[in-house]
């Protein structure tokens, strides 16, 4: 995972009804104030295991390689951010995304009320909450991202934050946390603006296990349009970024198994240590306008790091949605195999 390096893509704007190719205003504070929004993931942090699934503080290093990228995450000395934490970037995200579709101005300068972020991630209100919510915003500035991308033969390597800061804007007489300023990373920022999100379920909140919600992660990522998705154990312990023997990862998986808590999936064993997530709810997306950038599969990112070794997909999506946005938006019967071609030509050329 890396840090955009391409010219983010921007979706559709209406004014009067009509839907225009501008892209959106991008101002100084974006104020979350979207009731009920639905739940937004990035595909980024989906995909790679970059936050903590244990309960304590995890001052590991994490250092592992993907198809030619190398990607460290090293945490400050409160331990790296965990899966819990990250509801304070699905809850930014989920803000934003909502903002996007209605065509309003947008900001990676967001000002939220952390009562809201709580509540709409189904968290306790009480006291110790907005202590735990001021801990998350320190561990989520204090990971660090750092990755290397190849771009046009050269390889550059950059590190930034899960966030690039926060700040308590007012308390009450009683201490309590009442408003948050927060700034996300130009990263994930970019990621929204290129529409690289997933929704969650809603009940994606109530999974309290960090091991439920990681695989319901990869659940969601794989998956896709697909009504199933296999994998091995192995593979699964790998994504999943577990740091427990494998054979105690089996043994949690084969509990989440019988315990079938897990949103919108159904979980199996089959022989050969195979895992089998198969889809018995559906997500319901917003409906996309007529002119709207086109949406790809998920897994048609793994086709296109095979096609573009060490590039970040990220970047080259973001790119490929503002190459189509300024050659006319042309009605695309297959999305998925117009950015694959685009990928291979770019490299290529």
């Amino acid at each position: 995972m890396a840090e955009l390096a391409a010219a983010g893509a921007f979706p559709a704007r209406r004014r009067g009804g009509m839907a225009t190719s501008a892209p959106p205003v991008i101002g100084d504070l974006f104020i979350c104030d979207v009731l009920e929004a639905s739940p937004k993931d990035d595909l980024g942090t989906m995909e790679h295991p970059i936050f903590s699934l244990s309960t304590k503080p995890d001052r590991r290093i994490l250092r592992y390689e993907h198809n030619g990228a190398t990607v460290e995450v090293v945490p400050s000395v409160k331990g790296r951010a965990t899966i819990h934490d990250k509801d304070i970037l699905i809850y930014c995200i989920s803000q934003l995304m909502a903002a996007l579709n209605a065509g309003r101005e947008v900001s990676r300068t967001l000002q939220l009320k952390a009562h809201d972020l709580l509540q709409a991630t189904r968290r306790d209100t009480g006291g110790d909450s907005y202590l735990r919510l001021r801990e998350a915003f320190e561990r989520l500035a204090g990971t660090r991202i750092t990755t290397n991308i190849t771009t046009g033969g050269l390889e550059a390597t950059s590190g930034f934050g899960l966030i690039e800061s926060w700040e308590i804007l007012r308390k009450t007489r009683g201490g309590r946390m009442i408003s948050v300023m927060v700034t996300l990373s130009e990263w994930l920022f970019r990621s929204v603006l290129a529409r690289s999100v997933l929704t969650l379920s809603r009940d994606y909140f109530t999974l309290r296990k960090p091991l439920e919600r990681r695989v319901y992660e990869l659940a969601r990522k794989h998956c896709g349009r697909q009504p199933e998705w296999r994998v091995s154990v192995s593979v699964l312990h790998k994504k999943a970024g577990s740091s427990a023997p494998v054979r105690v990862f089996r043994a949690a998986i084969r509990k989440m198994i019988e315990e079938a808590q897990l949103p919108d999936y159904l979980m199996t064993e089959e022989p050969g240590d195979v895992i089998r997530f198969a889809r018995i709810g559906m997500i319901e997306e917003e409906p996309a306008a007529d002119l709207a950038p086109p949406r790809l599969d998920p897994d048609v990112l793994d086709a296109a790091r095979a096609l573009a070794p060490g590039a970040d997909v990220y970047a080259l999506e973001a790119e490929w949605r503002s190459w189509w946005l300024q050659t006319g938006r042309p009605r695309l019967s297959a999305p998925d195999r117009a950015f694959l071609g685009w990928v291979k030509a770019r490299r290529q050329g």
